[in-house]
């Protein structure tokens, strides 16, 4: 149930915010749209691209077209500087906080870090494959087309495919690796069809949320790593709740008259940064889940599975990864 629940808000982030314009509620910040100037070329009609790519400037303006940065607007090293001390200042400030009690049997066994290496290795792949589909997605012209399709629809379809090959993977023994492993490159496909709009946004935006999902992924999975034995699994009543909230804010915007401005405004907020805190409590919570399932699996109680393991390390990535697009987009619009 958690894994269906946590599933619309990462895929559908960038889409139940397109057509259906008067209702859109991610531009809540924005001035009103000034019509655009498009020549119309003499005797022909205009392509399906041309008119999708017209759609889009109107539902994304805020959000994915975003300028150019000025290539002298500040010293590239520094900023990689920043970077790192902001990622490597998260993992202490973090593991000094959350992690006072750390384990007590020595350390991690090496049947544990085995595991946990193979799940990240994994988590790592998957994500890259969703990457590099999402940007050939994009280059054919597909985010243009999925921008002008009904949101509902999108969402629909999206939610039946991610669920449908998560669950196939789930449920294929480790045993049967062609089944396996075809069903989660189906997974991962799903999530880069539905994401491939993301490559509208500027690619330092893209490059700076991916900098700062790994830095805080990292330090959270580094706690839970180190922390004793089952102190976190608790969460998982908690954040099960707390990603209900999430997704309820996520799809007013769907619901709510555009007039209900304020409304709008803290829904997304919760969505955005509330957000965050979830899936970042999940990271925790999915990691000491991880090392559980491994001591089960060293005991013969269940079967080694890293594929499935890696897959909610996946959805916590995207999720986080999309809100700190998100974030970074609005920040730099900000300061214009």
């Amino acid at each position: 149930m958690a894994f269906f629940l946590r599933r619309p808000f990462a895929v559908s982030s960038a889409l139940h915010q397109v057509p259906k314009l008067s209702n859109t509620a991610r531009f809540i910040h924005n001035s009103p749209f000034k019509p655009a100037q498009v020549s119309k070329p003499l005797g022909t009609q205009s392509s399906i691209f041309s008119k999708s790519r017209q759609t889009f400037q109107n539902a994304f303006r805020r959000n994915y077209m975003q300028p150019t940065y000025n290539a002298q607007s500040g010293n590239l090293t520094q900023k990689l500087i920043y970077g790192a001390a902001i990622v490597g200042g998260t993992v202490l400030a973090t593991n000094f906080i959350f992690n006072r009690e750390t384990r007590e049997d020595g350390g991690m066994p090496s049947y544990e870090r085995s595991f946990l290496n193979e799940t990240f290795m994994h988590t790592g792949l998957g994500i890259g494959i969703i990457g590099i589909a999402a940007r050939a997605l994009h280059s054919s012209g597909w985010s243009y087309r999925l921008m002008s399709m009904n949101p509902w629809l999108v969402m629909g379809v999206g939610l039946v495919g991610s669920i449908g090959s998560m669950y196939g993977t789930f449920y294929t023994s480790p045993d049967n690796y062609v089944v396996k492993y075809g069903c989660w490159a189906l997974f991962n496909l799903t999530q880069a069809a539905l994401l491939s709009p993301l490559m509208f946004y500027n690619p330092a935006i893209l490059a700076r949320a991916g900098l700062y999902t790994v830095g805080l992924m990292g330090s959270i999975a580094f706690v839970g790593a180190t922390a004793k034995q089952e102190k976190y699994l608790y969460l998982g009543g908690p954040l099960l709740a707390g990603v209900v909230l999430v997704a309820l804010s996520g799809l007013a915007p769907m619901v709510l008259p555009a007039t209900a401005a304020r409304t709008l405004m803290w829904s997304e907020r919760v969505w955005l940064y509330g957000g965050l805190a979830v899936f970042g409590g999940f990271t925790l919570y999915d990691v000491q889940k991880i090392l559980h399932h491994a001591r089960l699996a060293e005991r013969g109680y269940i079967k080694r599975d890293v594929v499935n393991e890696s897959v909610s390390l996946e959805l916590d990535f995207i999720n986080i990864f999309v809100r700190m697009v998100q974030i970074l987009a609005m920040r730099n619009n900000n300061r214009k």
